[in-house]
C-alpha cells in the first residue's frame, strides 16, 4: 500500500534577521503590483478634465462600455452624451466611436453611432472604428487608422487614466474627460478592473504590439473634419 507523504507547512522566519527580510520581499512585491498603476496616474493625472475645461482638438475618441438589448448601456449613454456636448461646444469637429463587433450580433460601434445621430451629431461628423477590442486597440488603430494625432478622449473616471496613458503611447496627445458615474456596483467592479488591467496597459505601452485587427488606412475621419462643423443629420 502506498503511503501518504506528510504535507510540509511553510517555515515561518525565526530570526530577526529572517523576519526582516519576510518584510522587505513583501514590500518590494507590493510596489511592483502596484507599479503599473502609479504610473498610469503620474502620466495621466494633470490632463483629466470636465467636458467645460478641456482644450479643443480635432477628434473625440468615445470607448465601447457595452450594449444593453442592442442600445447603448447606462455607462456607454453617459459617454456618447458627453461627447455630443463637445461637439456642440465646438471643442471637437468629429466623433470617432470605437468598440467591438466580433460577431455579427454584437455592434457596439453601430450603436454608439445611432445614439449620437439621436442626439443631434451630423451623421458625416461620426466615424466608427468595427475593431476597438480592448483599450489599446483602440488607441492604436485611432492613430495608425485613422490618422488621429491629437485627442480628447471620453471614459468614465476609473478608465480614462489608462485610456490617456495607452493613447499616449499609441502617438495620440491627448486629454480626457472622466464622466461622472453613480459608485453602484459597475463602478466598483470598473475600479478593481483597473487595477489588474493596468498591468496589461503597462506592458502594451512597453511593448507595442499591433492591435489583434489591423487593416488598412481608412480616410473617413479625415473627410469627416473637411466638412463643415455645423450640417444636418
Amino acid at each position: 500500500m502506498r503511503r501518504l507523504r506528510p504535507v510540509r507547512r511553510p517555515r515561518l522566519p525565526r530570526t530577526r534577521r529572517g523576519w526582516r527580510r519576510t518584510y522587505q520581499v513583501a514590500v518590494l512585491l507590493t510596489v511592483l503590483a502596484l507599479a503599473p498603476a502609479t504610473w498610469m496616474n503620474a502620466t495621466a493625472g494633470p490632463r483629466v478634465r470636465s467636458v467645460a475645461d478641456v482644450p479643443s482638438a480635432p477628434v473625440a475618441v468615445v470607448f465601447g462600455a457595452g450594449l444593453w438589448n442592442g442600445e447603448p448601456s447606462p455607462y456607454l449613454a453617459h459617454r456618447l452624451d458627453a461627447a455630443a456636448e463637445l461637439y456642440d461646444r465646438g471643442t471637437v469637429r468629429a466623433i470617432l466611436v470605437t468598440g467591438d463587433n466580433s460577431r455579427h450580433d454584437y455592434d457596439e460601434p453601430d450603436a454608439m453611432r445611432g445614439y449620437l445621430l439621436r442626439h443631434g451629431v451630423p451623421a458625416a461628423k461620426i466615424v466608427s472604428d468595427y475593431a476597438g477590442f480592448d483599450t489599446w486597440d483602440s488607441c492604436s488603430r485611432a492613430h495608425r487608422i485613422f490618422g488621429v494625432d491629437r485627442a480628447v478622449l471620453v471614459s468614465q473616471g476609473f478608465h480614462i487614466r489608462r485610456a490617456l496613458a495607452l493613447c499616449e503611447a499609441a502617438g495620440v496627445e491627448s486629454y480626457g474627460v472622466g464622466v461622472a458615474a453613480r459608485h453602484d456596483v459597475t463602478w466598483a467592479y470598473g475600479g478593481v478592473r483597473e487595477l489588474f488591467a493596468a498591468g496589461k496597459a503597462a506592458a502594451d505601452a512597453l511593448l507595442r504590439p499591433d492591435p489583434h485587427f489591423l487593416g488598412p488606412q481608412e480616410k473617413g475621419l479625415a473627410e469627416a473634419l473637411r466638412r463643415p462643423l455645423r450640417q444636418s443629420p
